[in-house]
Protein backbone atom coordinates (compact mmCIF):
# COMPACT_ATOMS: atom_id res chain seq x y z
CA UNK A 1 0.00 0.00 0.00
CA UNK A 2 1.02 3.60 -0.55
CA UNK A 3 1.96 6.01 2.23
CA UNK A 4 -1.39 7.77 1.72
CA UNK A 5 -3.37 4.50 1.93
CA UNK A 6 -1.58 3.53 5.14
CA UNK A 7 -2.34 6.97 6.48
CA UNK A 8 -6.05 6.70 5.75
CA UNK A 9 -6.26 3.35 7.55
CA UNK A 10 -4.30 4.64 10.55
CA UNK A 11 -6.33 7.83 10.68
CA UNK A 12 -9.54 5.85 11.20
CA UNK A 13 -8.11 4.21 14.31
CA UNK A 14 -7.29 7.58 15.87
CA UNK A 15 -10.61 9.09 14.82
CA UNK A 16 -12.39 6.50 16.98
CA UNK A 17 -11.01 8.48 19.91
CA UNK A 18 -12.17 11.82 18.54
CA UNK A 19 -8.72 12.82 17.25
CA UNK A 20 -8.84 14.92 14.08
CA UNK A 21 -5.59 13.74 12.49
CA UNK A 22 -5.65 16.24 9.59
CA UNK A 23 -5.97 19.10 12.08
CA UNK A 24 -3.15 17.61 14.16
CA UNK A 25 -0.79 17.73 11.16
CA UNK A 26 -1.75 21.32 10.40
CA UNK A 27 -1.04 22.24 14.01
CA UNK A 28 2.28 20.40 14.00
CA UNK A 29 3.42 22.44 10.98
CA UNK A 30 3.22 25.58 13.14
CA UNK A 31 5.62 24.35 15.84
CA UNK A 32 9.21 25.54 15.32
CA UNK A 33 12.19 23.70 16.78
CA UNK A 34 15.35 25.75 17.36
CA UNK A 35 18.19 23.64 15.95
CA UNK A 36 21.58 24.38 17.50
CA UNK A 37 24.35 25.30 15.07
CA UNK A 38 27.14 23.92 17.27
CA UNK A 39 26.49 20.26 16.40
CA UNK A 40 27.95 21.01 12.97
CA UNK A 41 31.40 22.15 14.05
CA UNK A 42 31.88 20.58 17.50
CA UNK A 43 31.33 23.91 19.34
CA UNK A 44 34.41 25.45 17.74
CA UNK A 45 33.01 28.71 16.36
CA UNK A 46 34.71 31.13 13.99
CA UNK A 47 36.63 33.55 16.19
CA UNK A 48 39.92 34.77 14.71
CA UNK A 49 41.65 33.77 17.95
CA UNK A 50 40.10 30.35 18.39
CA UNK A 51 40.34 28.96 21.91
CA UNK A 52 40.30 25.40 23.15
CA UNK A 53 36.84 24.21 24.22
CA UNK A 54 36.38 24.64 27.97
CA UNK A 55 33.73 25.32 30.60
CA UNK A 56 32.92 21.73 31.47
CA UNK A 57 32.04 20.99 27.84
CA UNK A 58 33.58 18.20 25.83
CA UNK A 59 32.97 16.86 22.32
CA UNK A 60 34.18 13.33 21.62
CA UNK A 61 34.88 11.73 18.27
CA UNK A 62 36.60 12.73 15.03
CA UNK A 63 34.10 11.84 12.31
CA UNK A 64 35.20 13.47 9.03
CA UNK A 65 33.45 16.46 7.49
CA UNK A 66 33.33 18.95 10.34
CA UNK A 67 32.36 22.46 9.20
CA UNK A 68 35.29 24.86 9.46
CA UNK A 69 33.81 27.98 7.83
CA UNK A 70 30.45 29.77 8.18
CA UNK A 71 29.61 28.86 4.60
CA UNK A 72 30.20 25.17 5.28
CA UNK A 73 28.14 25.29 8.44
CA UNK A 74 25.22 27.01 6.70
CA UNK A 75 25.41 24.48 3.87
CA UNK A 76 25.24 21.62 6.37
CA UNK A 77 22.30 23.23 8.15
CA UNK A 78 20.48 23.59 4.83
CA UNK A 79 21.00 19.91 4.07
CA UNK A 80 19.65 18.92 7.49
CA UNK A 81 16.61 21.18 7.14
CA UNK A 82 15.86 19.63 3.74
CA UNK A 83 15.38 16.30 5.55
CA UNK A 84 13.25 17.63 8.43
CA UNK A 85 9.54 18.47 8.03
CA UNK A 86 8.38 21.99 8.91
CA UNK A 87 9.88 25.47 9.20
CA UNK A 88 12.24 25.88 12.08
CA UNK A 89 14.88 28.08 13.71
CA UNK A 90 18.66 28.15 14.18
CA UNK A 91 20.28 28.71 17.55
CA UNK A 92 23.61 30.58 17.43
CA UNK A 93 26.36 31.20 19.96
CA UNK A 94 28.38 34.41 20.02
CA UNK A 95 31.48 32.53 18.80
CA UNK A 96 29.79 32.17 15.39
CA UNK A 97 30.27 35.86 14.61
CA UNK A 98 31.80 36.72 11.23
CA UNK A 99 34.34 39.50 11.63
CA UNK A 100 36.14 39.37 8.25
CA UNK A 101 39.45 38.29 9.75
CA UNK A 102 39.51 41.05 12.37
CA UNK A 103 39.89 39.96 15.99
CA UNK A 104 36.85 41.31 17.84
CA UNK A 105 36.56 40.71 21.57
CA UNK A 106 33.28 39.30 22.81
CA UNK A 107 32.32 42.43 24.72
CA UNK A 108 32.63 44.40 21.45
CA UNK A 109 30.48 42.24 19.21
CA UNK A 110 27.81 44.04 17.19
CA UNK A 111 24.81 43.08 15.07
CA UNK A 112 26.88 43.66 11.92
CA UNK A 113 28.98 40.63 12.81
CA UNK A 114 25.88 38.45 12.29
CA UNK A 115 24.54 40.15 9.18
CA UNK A 116 25.36 37.16 6.96
CA UNK A 117 23.47 34.87 9.31
CA UNK A 118 20.45 37.17 9.16
CA UNK A 119 20.53 37.39 5.36
CA UNK A 120 20.76 33.61 5.16
CA UNK A 121 17.88 33.19 7.63
CA UNK A 122 15.73 35.56 5.56
CA UNK A 123 16.48 33.61 2.41
CA UNK A 124 15.37 30.35 4.02
CA UNK A 125 12.51 31.63 6.16
CA UNK A 126 14.18 30.76 9.47
CA UNK A 127 14.13 32.41 12.88
CA UNK A 128 17.36 32.92 14.84
CA UNK A 129 18.03 32.49 18.56
CA UNK A 130 21.18 33.54 20.41
CA UNK A 131 23.51 32.73 23.30
CA UNK A 132 26.40 34.74 24.73
CA UNK A 133 29.45 32.46 24.90
CA UNK A 134 30.84 32.45 28.44
CA UNK A 135 33.30 29.60 28.00
CA UNK A 136 36.37 28.76 25.88
CA UNK A 137 38.09 32.05 26.80
CA UNK A 138 41.07 33.11 28.91
CA UNK A 139 38.75 35.21 31.10
CA UNK A 140 36.86 32.01 31.95
CA UNK A 141 39.95 29.83 32.47
CA UNK A 142 39.37 29.40 36.20
CA UNK A 143 35.74 28.40 35.71
CA UNK A 144 34.20 31.69 36.86
CA UNK A 145 32.60 34.48 34.79
CA UNK A 146 29.58 36.49 35.99
CA UNK A 147 30.25 35.40 39.57
CA UNK A 148 33.99 36.05 39.44
CA UNK A 149 35.51 37.84 42.47
CA UNK A 150 37.56 40.01 40.07
CA UNK A 151 35.31 42.93 39.12
CA UNK A 152 37.18 43.57 35.87
CA UNK A 153 36.56 40.03 34.65
CA UNK A 154 32.97 40.18 35.83
CA UNK A 155 32.38 43.43 33.94
CA UNK A 156 33.84 41.97 30.75
CA UNK A 157 31.23 39.21 30.80
CA UNK A 158 28.45 41.59 31.79
CA UNK A 159 29.24 43.69 28.71
CA UNK A 160 29.35 40.56 26.55
CA UNK A 161 25.86 39.61 27.70
CA UNK A 162 24.60 43.15 27.12
CA UNK A 163 25.80 43.22 23.52
CA UNK A 164 24.38 39.72 23.04
CA UNK A 165 20.92 40.97 23.96
CA UNK A 166 21.29 43.73 21.34
CA UNK A 167 22.22 41.10 18.77
CA UNK A 168 19.12 39.12 19.74
CA UNK A 169 17.05 42.28 19.34
CA UNK A 170 18.57 42.78 15.88
CA UNK A 171 17.56 39.23 14.91
CA UNK A 172 14.01 39.86 16.06
CA UNK A 173 13.65 43.13 14.20
CA UNK A 174 15.11 41.80 10.96
CA UNK A 175 13.31 38.45 10.92
CA UNK A 176 9.94 39.41 12.38
CA UNK A 177 10.09 36.77 15.12
CA UNK A 178 11.53 37.29 18.61
CA UNK A 179 14.95 35.84 19.33
CA UNK A 180 15.46 33.89 22.53
CA UNK A 181 18.73 35.12 24.05
CA UNK A 182 19.79 32.60 26.66
CA UNK A 183 22.44 33.11 29.36
CA UNK A 184 24.31 30.02 30.55
CA UNK A 185 27.56 30.18 32.52
CA UNK A 186 29.95 27.42 33.65
CA UNK A 187 30.67 28.99 37.05
CA UNK A 188 31.30 26.66 39.94
CA UNK A 189 33.87 24.83 42.05
CA UNK A 190 35.40 21.38 41.76
CA UNK A 191 35.42 20.79 45.51
CA UNK A 192 33.11 21.72 48.39
CA UNK A 193 32.95 25.53 48.69
CA UNK A 194 33.36 27.40 51.95
CA UNK A 195 30.91 30.08 50.77
CA UNK A 196 27.99 29.34 48.50
CA UNK A 197 26.20 32.63 49.08
CA UNK A 198 28.69 35.27 47.92
CA UNK A 199 29.22 33.92 44.37
CA UNK A 200 25.45 33.74 43.94
CA UNK A 201 25.12 37.27 45.24
CA UNK A 202 27.64 38.41 42.61
CA UNK A 203 25.79 36.47 39.90
CA UNK A 204 22.51 38.11 40.85
CA UNK A 205 24.13 41.54 40.72
CA UNK A 206 25.68 40.78 37.32
CA UNK A 207 22.35 39.65 35.90
CA UNK A 208 20.65 42.77 37.23
CA UNK A 209 23.17 44.87 35.33
CA UNK A 210 22.82 42.80 32.16
CA UNK A 211 19.05 43.24 32.13
CA UNK A 212 19.02 46.95 33.03
CA UNK A 213 18.06 47.98 29.50
CA UNK A 214 14.50 47.14 28.59
CA UNK A 215 14.21 45.43 25.18
CA UNK A 216 10.82 44.95 23.56
CA UNK A 217 9.76 41.31 23.78
CA UNK A 218 8.52 41.57 20.21
CA UNK A 219 12.20 41.34 19.29
CA UNK A 220 14.07 39.65 22.15
CA UNK A 221 13.17 37.24 24.93
CA UNK A 222 15.60 36.79 27.84
CA UNK A 223 16.23 33.34 29.30
CA UNK A 224 18.51 31.99 32.03
CA UNK A 225 19.71 28.38 32.17
CA UNK A 226 20.73 26.32 35.19
CA UNK A 227 23.00 23.34 35.66
CA UNK A 228 23.66 20.92 38.49
CA UNK A 229 27.17 19.74 37.62
CA UNK A 230 30.03 20.17 35.17
CA UNK A 231 33.59 19.04 34.59
CA UNK A 232 35.51 21.24 37.03
CA UNK A 233 32.34 22.20 38.93
CA UNK A 234 31.40 18.82 40.34
CA UNK A 235 30.62 20.01 43.87
CA UNK A 236 29.00 23.40 43.32
CA UNK A 237 27.45 25.33 40.45
CA UNK A 238 26.64 28.97 41.14
CA UNK A 239 23.69 29.08 38.73
CA UNK A 240 21.64 26.24 40.19
CA UNK A 241 18.05 25.43 39.25
CA UNK A 242 16.75 27.06 42.42
CA UNK A 243 18.81 30.20 41.78
CA UNK A 244 17.59 30.70 38.22
CA UNK A 245 14.01 29.66 38.93
CA UNK A 246 13.85 32.30 41.64
CA UNK A 247 15.58 34.90 39.50
CA UNK A 248 13.35 34.25 36.48
CA UNK A 249 10.12 34.43 38.47
CA UNK A 250 11.11 37.57 40.36
CA UNK A 251 12.46 39.41 37.31
CA UNK A 252 10.00 38.24 34.64
CA UNK A 253 12.58 36.28 32.68
CA UNK A 254 12.24 32.88 31.04
CA UNK A 255 13.69 29.90 32.87
CA UNK A 256 15.36 27.50 30.44
CA UNK A 257 15.51 23.82 31.34
CA UNK A 258 18.23 21.72 29.73
CA UNK A 259 17.29 18.06 29.94
CA UNK A 260 20.90 17.12 30.64
CA UNK A 261 21.41 19.58 33.49
CA UNK A 262 19.82 17.68 36.35
CA UNK A 263 20.48 14.61 38.48
CA UNK A 264 20.25 11.30 36.56
CA UNK A 265 16.89 10.40 38.15
CA UNK A 266 15.45 13.93 37.89
CA UNK A 267 13.22 14.51 34.84
CA UNK A 268 12.42 17.77 33.10
CA UNK A 269 9.04 16.42 32.03
CA UNK A 270 7.97 16.43 35.67
CA UNK A 271 8.91 20.11 36.06
CA UNK A 272 6.97 21.52 33.11
CA UNK A 273 3.48 21.53 34.63
CA UNK A 274 4.67 23.16 37.85
CA UNK A 275 6.50 25.90 36.00
CA UNK A 276 3.59 26.60 33.68
CA UNK A 277 1.50 27.50 36.74
CA UNK A 278 3.80 30.41 37.50
CA UNK A 279 5.41 31.35 34.18
CA UNK A 280 3.83 32.61 30.97
CA UNK A 281 6.67 30.98 29.03
CA UNK A 282 9.48 28.53 29.60
CA UNK A 283 12.23 27.27 27.33
CA UNK A 284 13.86 23.89 26.75
CA UNK A 285 17.21 22.67 25.53
CA UNK A 286 16.45 19.06 24.69
CA UNK A 287 19.47 16.79 24.97
CA UNK A 288 20.09 13.21 26.06
CA UNK A 289 22.18 12.64 29.16
CA UNK A 290 23.79 9.26 29.58
CA UNK A 291 24.36 9.03 33.33
CA UNK A 292 25.40 12.72 33.37
CA UNK A 293 25.22 15.67 31.00
CA UNK A 294 26.84 14.07 27.96
CA UNK A 295 24.75 15.76 25.25
CA UNK A 296 23.99 12.65 23.22
CA UNK A 297 21.79 12.91 20.12
CA UNK A 298 18.12 12.99 21.06
CA UNK A 299 16.30 9.69 20.57
CA UNK A 300 12.60 8.88 20.80
CA UNK A 301 12.81 7.54 24.34
CA UNK A 302 10.30 7.61 27.19
CA UNK A 303 11.45 10.98 28.54
CA UNK A 304 11.24 12.70 25.15
CA UNK A 305 7.69 11.41 24.69
CA UNK A 306 6.80 12.49 28.21
CA UNK A 307 8.17 16.00 27.61
CA UNK A 308 6.06 16.27 24.47
CA UNK A 309 2.98 14.93 26.28
CA UNK A 310 3.38 17.51 29.05
CA UNK A 311 3.56 20.31 26.49
CA UNK A 312 0.63 19.07 24.41
CA UNK A 313 -1.74 17.87 27.14
CA UNK A 314 -1.35 21.21 28.93
CA UNK A 315 -2.07 23.19 25.75
CA UNK A 316 1.37 24.81 26.01
CA UNK A 317 2.73 24.66 22.46
CA UNK A 318 2.72 28.46 22.38
CA UNK A 319 4.22 28.72 25.87
CA UNK A 320 7.18 26.32 25.67
CA UNK A 321 10.05 27.36 23.40
CA UNK A 322 11.73 24.17 22.20
CA UNK A 323 15.42 24.14 21.33
CA UNK A 324 17.93 21.30 20.99
CA UNK A 325 21.40 21.00 22.49
CA UNK A 326 23.67 18.05 21.71
CA UNK A 327 27.02 17.57 20.01
CA UNK A 328 28.34 14.25 18.81
CA UNK A 329 31.51 14.09 16.70
CA UNK A 330 31.50 10.29 16.53
CA UNK A 331 28.82 10.17 13.80
CA UNK A 332 27.89 12.16 10.71
CA UNK A 333 26.96 15.59 12.04
CA UNK A 334 24.19 16.27 9.51
CA UNK A 335 22.69 12.91 10.43
CA UNK A 336 22.88 13.85 14.12
CA UNK A 337 20.83 17.01 13.49
CA UNK A 338 18.36 15.08 11.36
CA UNK A 339 17.86 12.26 13.84
CA UNK A 340 17.49 14.55 16.83
CA UNK A 341 15.18 17.10 15.25
CA UNK A 342 12.96 14.54 13.53
CA UNK A 343 12.65 12.76 16.87
CA UNK A 344 11.56 15.92 18.66
CA UNK A 345 8.86 16.46 16.05
CA UNK A 346 7.87 12.78 16.21
CA UNK A 347 7.44 13.08 19.98
CA UNK A 348 5.13 16.08 19.54
CA UNK A 349 3.11 14.21 16.93
CA UNK A 350 2.84 11.18 19.23
CA UNK A 351 1.55 13.47 21.99
CA UNK A 352 -0.99 15.10 19.68
CA UNK A 353 -2.29 11.67 18.65
CA UNK A 354 -2.94 10.67 22.26
CA UNK A 355 -6.49 11.03 23.65
CA UNK A 356 -5.26 13.34 26.39
CA UNK A 357 -8.65 14.68 27.52
CA UNK A 358 -10.06 11.18 27.91
CA UNK A 359 -7.01 10.07 29.86
CA UNK A 360 -7.29 13.11 32.14
CA UNK A 361 -10.92 12.24 32.83
CA UNK A 362 -10.01 8.67 33.70
CA UNK A 363 -7.55 9.99 36.28
CA UNK A 364 -10.17 12.30 37.79
CA UNK A 365 -12.51 9.33 38.05
CA UNK A 366 -9.70 7.28 39.63
CA UNK A 367 -10.06 4.73 36.85
CA UNK A 368 -6.41 3.82 36.90
CA UNK A 369 -6.92 0.42 35.26
CA UNK A 370 -8.24 1.87 32.01
CA UNK A 371 -5.74 4.72 32.13
CA UNK A 372 -2.79 2.31 32.29
CA UNK A 373 -4.31 0.03 29.64
CA UNK A 374 -4.76 2.91 27.19
CA UNK A 375 -1.30 4.33 27.89
CA UNK A 376 0.14 0.98 26.85
CA UNK A 377 -2.14 0.28 23.90
CA UNK A 378 -1.45 3.65 22.29
CA UNK A 379 2.25 2.84 22.21
CA UNK A 380 1.53 0.42 19.36
CA UNK A 381 -1.13 2.41 17.54
CA UNK A 382 -0.10 3.12 13.89
CA UNK A 383 1.69 6.36 14.72
CA UNK A 384 4.41 5.57 12.15
CA UNK A 385 1.91 5.66 9.27
CA UNK A 386 0.82 9.16 10.31
CA UNK A 387 4.45 10.29 10.57
CA UNK A 388 5.32 8.89 7.14
CA UNK A 389 2.41 10.73 5.54
CA UNK A 390 3.38 13.96 7.31
CA UNK A 391 6.93 13.69 5.92
CA UNK A 392 5.65 12.96 2.42
CA UNK A 393 3.17 15.84 2.60
CA UNK A 394 5.93 18.20 3.77
CA UNK A 395 8.26 17.14 0.94
CA UNK A 396 10.97 15.43 2.99
CA UNK A 397 12.18 11.81 2.84
CA UNK A 398 9.95 9.11 4.32
CA UNK A 399 11.27 6.62 6.87
CA UNK A 400 15.04 5.99 6.70
CA UNK A 401 15.36 7.10 3.06
CA UNK A 402 16.80 10.40 4.32
CA UNK A 403 19.96 8.50 5.22
CA UNK A 404 20.76 8.00 1.52
CA UNK A 405 20.67 11.77 1.08
CA UNK A 406 23.15 12.17 3.94
CA UNK A 407 25.45 9.48 2.53
CA UNK A 408 25.44 11.20 -0.84
CA UNK A 409 26.15 14.59 0.77
CA UNK A 410 28.98 13.03 2.74
CA UNK A 411 30.62 11.65 -0.42
CA UNK A 412 30.10 14.78 -2.52
CA UNK A 413 30.73 17.46 0.13
CA UNK A 414 31.86 16.42 3.59
CA UNK A 415 34.70 14.07 2.66
CA UNK A 416 36.20 16.66 0.31
CA UNK A 417 36.84 19.16 3.10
Amino acid sequence: MSVKENYELAKKQYEKWGIDVDSVLEKLKQVPISMHCWQGDDVTGFEVNQRELSGGIDVTGNYPGKATTPEQLRSDLEKAFSLIPGKHRVNLHAIYAETDGVAVERDELEPKHFEKWVNWAKEHGLGLDFNPTLFSHEKAADGLTLSHPDEEIRNFWIEHCKVSRKIGEYFGKELGTPSLTNVWIPDGYKDIPSDRFTPRQRLKDSLDKIFTEEIDEKYNLDAVESKVFGIGSESYVVGSHEFYLGYALKNDKICLLDTGHYHPTETVSNKISSMLLYSDKLALHVSRPVRWDSDHVVILDDELREIALEIVRNDALDKVIIGLDFFDASINRVAAWTIGTRNMIKALLYAMLTPNEHLKQLQEEENFTERLALFEEFKTYPFGAIWDYYCEKMGVPVKESWLEEVKKYEQEVLLKR
